[in-house]
């Protein structure tokens, strides 16, 4: 029970200091006058009275001390009177306190800021039930990086589904799309769309908002054709109408039933995403047992106990054998590789987040290093007053307490003010992070208020430590002798600043050298020429599919017709068609086979890009003839076998020797293949910004082979603005088919504008931290040597007034703040040789040791370092002996 009033006490001397103090001066108060009445009722004057009541009583102060130390607690009075202390001082210099925080609030609120994305999108679980055993399982990819995956054809899968039993489900779903056609008014438009098998969502752990998921009867083929939306499409496009359930809409002229609407959170695999349809619904009979055609992907979940490892052993055994039985050798994978799905949502975003969460740790080190060098010139201003208290009896203890009080109230100063950036910073990266994985999910949480005070907490100490210990180790006499006519600042304080700024110069030029890196191969992304025309095309996207293109002759008329009437259109120069446009993807590949040479070793694939196109396509891109010649008007429908091919197909496949006239057997148009014969050869085009070149090969898009010929992109090369002519290009095409959607109206500059806008971004961002650092750095180097001028302004008067000319003397102030910036040079280029490895795999025809940017940051960094130091270097040349003389 003593305990628990101790406790009381101590909160109501926290919570209640005020009051609880009035109440023990009036009971003291009233102890005293009782025993001064007492005195005076036995015969005592009242002086008398007083004197000896104080005397029995005892000093009233020291008892009002002695009993607040009984009743409070001394460490929490400590602190908050270093904290008004520590207040009062600041608001004596009101431009330091606030260069201090903004120093840190931009350094804290870029951390706090690039952290809640990382949280957001790498560290964050998926929000899906045991989101730690979904997995997802890909083909070993024998043709390009191994450690990606080669996506599964649906024959693989639904092998590996009845064989491999370490996995409690196991899911297949592709991206697929539909032309939504419009009622009440609302205009027709193309739906991304994905096609699942029933049992994706229970896979995952999705429950629908609305209605139900799939059945396993809705996942047969002659179903009737069933649909699930997504919260965002049934919000915007049917205004969250619930009375939609058990209706119908329809895509790609067919209708289909409502059974259900996703939670508003579900938006994996991506936000495009606007319904789903079962896999047996949208997949052609054929499609689904093939073990060739790989467009789908796998999600598994894993059983308890059972690692990914020995479930994934289990799958590539069953594709080996499945390979070996079919044929004795897979044209693309005889194993299988999975990983987890957080990794498979995150993509290529690792690297770049974490080289920005880097770069921002950085910008916080300099920014505390700054804050350091500031305190440690305050340091030197008060260091006198610092020693009269040590001589006056405080402990050393206490004296380092109270700068360190200093410091946490600048970097909680500057928290607050960086929360507030964060919060603006963080909204900013979402909405120009182009594609960023889980941008959703995108929010501070508890771990990232945590993260924020942490660092603020580990900031002001940082910040603050080597100041408040120089202080501390001062020696009294020689401080209190400084400001007398013969004493000099002592030289430890100018070397700690210098050390200080060596650091802070070479964690710049780390992040200068990075930015470079990263700019520089921007650079060379944006000057790749996609060896086709990018001025004055436009391009368009629609898809011939549904009743009304269910034949050759169809998508074919379609198609001729539409040719026809853009090209007769004012400002159009030329107009073709292709399946992808230059730097829009990868779209797909075949096996090459040449039918004049013999059958490929077993273990051996030739492997190449395959594209159509119609015969007016290479001239409106401007994509030159190398050899032979384009595909001519009567080329179409039965009469299509005819391919074109790149000069890079040509080095693989033909080196040394004429490819025209030879054939291709491939399988465009039917399973078992057909020979086409190679008719021309065209220059090289890139199929995406950042890539190599690959092999290509184009067919006749007027075959008119539906799922072949019927995804289309329009080109349009104008003699003007192409964007002026989009209207009149839809209109034409609503003419042709209202009910036709177009979608990706987009002119070949900002293709390569969007291909290359990752890359834009992340190293615009690292350029803006480097700038910033680099402005920091010189503001530190232009403080520290201003500082060393006023020490040194005594000893600089003697050696003017002994003959020393001005000219030496600016010399003599340019080395001593050159010095350290050359040291902290060499030294940032020693670190930037070994960290720079690390962003090697985001760099685009750029050597991480890069001669140019390194020559271009060590010409920046000394440019700005002599601009930094010349004023303080021309003031102490401009000095006045004789005043400097007088100077105390």
């Amino acid at each position: 029970m003593r305990s628990i009033e101790k406790l009381r006490m101590k909160l109501q001397m926290l919570l209640h200091r005020g009051r609880e103090s009035r109440m023990l001066d009036a009971e003291l108060t009233f102890h005293l006058e009782q025993q001064i009445a007492e005195n005076i009722a036995s015969g005592m004057g009242p002086d008398e009275a007083r004197y000896a009541a104080l005397r029995s009583f005892g000093n009233p102060a020291l008892l009002r001390e002695q009993t607040r130390g009984k009743w409070g607690s001394s460490w929490l009075d400590i602190l908050l009177r270093d904290l008004r202390i520590g207040l009062r001082t600041l608001s004596r210099t009101p431009g330091f306190a606030l260069t201090a925080v903004l120093v840190m609030a931009l350094g804290i609120g870029a951390n706090v800021a690039l952290f809640t994305v990382v949280r957001s999108v790498l560290l964050r679980p998926l929000p899906f039930h045991d989101p730690d055993r979904l997995v997802v399982i890909y083909g070993e990819n024998k043709i390009g990086d191994p450690n990606t995956g080669n996506i599964v054809a649906a024959g693989d899968f639904y092998d590996w589904q009845k064989a491999a039993h370490g996995f409690e489900r196991m899911a297949i779903w592709r991206w697929t799309g539909y032309n939504m056609s419009g009622n009440a008014g609302q205009l027709p438009e193309f739906v991304n769309a994905g096609t699942c098998s029933w049992n994706l969502f229970s896979t995952l752990g999705v429950t629908p908002r609305l209605g139900r998921l799939f059945s396993a009867s809705d996942d047969q083929t002659g179903a009737a054709p069933t649909t699930l939306l997504t919260w965002s499409f049934f919000h915007r496009r049917f205004h969250s109408d619930a009375s939609l359930l058990g209706h119908t809409i329809r895509l790609n002229g067919k209708t289909y039933t409502v059974v259900g609407v996703l939670p508003k959170w579900f938006t994996w695999p991506d936000p495009e995403i606007q319904l789903w349809v079962p896999y047996h619904i949208d997949v052609n009979a054929e499609d689904l047992r093939t073990h060739y055609s790989h467009t789908s992907f796998v999600v598994a979940r894993l059983k308890p106990g059972v690692t990914a490892t020995a479930a994934t052993a289990q799958v590539s055994a069953v594709e080996h054998q499945l390979y070996m039985r079919l044929h004795g050798d897979g044209p693309v994978a005889q194993a299988a590789i999975s990983m987890p799905m957080i990794q498979d949502v995150v993509g290529d975003a690792k690297t770049p987040l974490y080289t920005l969460m880097a770069a921002v740790a950085c910008l916080l080190l300099i920014a505390c290093i700054n804050l350091s060098n500031l305190l440690v010139a305050r340091g030197a201003a008060r260091r006198r007053e610092s020693a009269i208290r040590a001589a006056l009896g405080s402990r050393r203890m206490g004296l380092i307490r109270q700068q360190l009080v200093e410091s946490l109230l600048i970097c909680v100063g500057g928290g607050a003010l960086g929360l507030l950036l964060a919060a603006g910073a963080t909204r900013w990266l979402v909405l120009h992070w182009v594609d960023m994985p889980r941008a959703e999910a995108v929010r501070p949480d508890g771990l990232v208020m945590a993260f924020a005070l942490g660092v603020i907490l580990l900031t002001g100490i940082f910040a603050g430590v080597l100041p408040a210990l120089s202080g501390a180790n001062a020696d009294v006499l020689m401080a209190l002798q400084e400001g007398s006519r013969g004493a000099g600042a002592g030289p430890s304080r100018a070397r700690l600043r210098k050390t200080l700024l060596t650091a802070e110069i070479a964690l710049t030029v780390v992040l200068l050298i990075g930015a470079g890196l990263l700019f520089r191969s921007f650079l060379r992304l944006r000057s790749d020429d996609l060896g086709c025309a990018t001025k004055n095309v436009l391009t368009m996207n629609y898809f011939l599919r549904g009743n009304k293109y269910s034949t050759p002759a169809q998508i074919v008329s379609f198609d001729t017709q539409l040719l026809e009437k853009v090209r007769h259109l004012p400002g159009v120069l030329a107009a073709g068609l292709t399946n992808a446009v230059p730097g829009g993807g990868y779209y797909g590949d075949m096996e090459v086979h040449v039918t004049e040479r013999p059958p490929l070793p077993p273990g051996v694939h030739q492997f190449a890009l395959f594209r159509t196109a119609d015969p007016g396509y290479f001239s409106a891109m401007e994509i030159p003839l190398i050899r032979g010649r384009f595909f001519s008007d009567d080329e179409r429908l039965d009469h299509d076998k005819f391919v074109i091919i790149n000069q890079e197909f040509v080095r693989l496949f033909f080196p040394n020797e004429n490819p025209i006239g030879k054939h291709l057997h491939e399988n465009w148009r039917s399973a078992a293949g057909e020979d086409y014969q190679i008719v021309g050869v065209v220059g090289d085009t890139l199929w995406q910004i950042g890539k190599p070149v690959r092999a290509m090969m184009w067919f006749p898009i007027l075959g008119g082979s539906p799922g072949s010929s019927s995804d289309n992109a329009l080109v349009v090369r104008t003699n003007g603005d192409p964007e002026a002519l989009s209207l009149s290009i839809q209109k034409t095409i609503a003419d042709l088919d209202p009910e036709l959607p177009v979608k990706q109206i987009l002119t070949m500059r900002q293709i390569v504008g969007e291909a290359t806008a990752n890359a834009s971004f992340s190293a615009t961002l690292l350029l803006v931290f480097a700038g910033l650092s680099l402005l920091l750095a010189a503001v530190g180097l232009y403080g520290v040597l201003a500082y060393l001028v006023t020490q040194r302004t005594r000893e600089i008067g003697v050696r003017m007034a002994l003959g020393a000319e001005r000219e030496s003397v600016l010399r003599l102030v340019l080395i001593d703040g050159i010095k350290p910036a050359l040291l902290g040079l060499l030294l940032g280029l020693l670190v930037s040789a070994a960290t720079t490895r690390l962003i090697a795999s985001v760099l685009y025809g750029t050597s991480p040791l890069d001669g140019t940017v390194i020559a271009s940051v060590i010409a920046t960094l000394l440019a700005v370092t002599v601009l930094a130091c010349l004023l303080p270097a021309w003031r102490a040349s401009r000095l006045d002996p004789m005043t400097a003389l007088r100077m105390e």
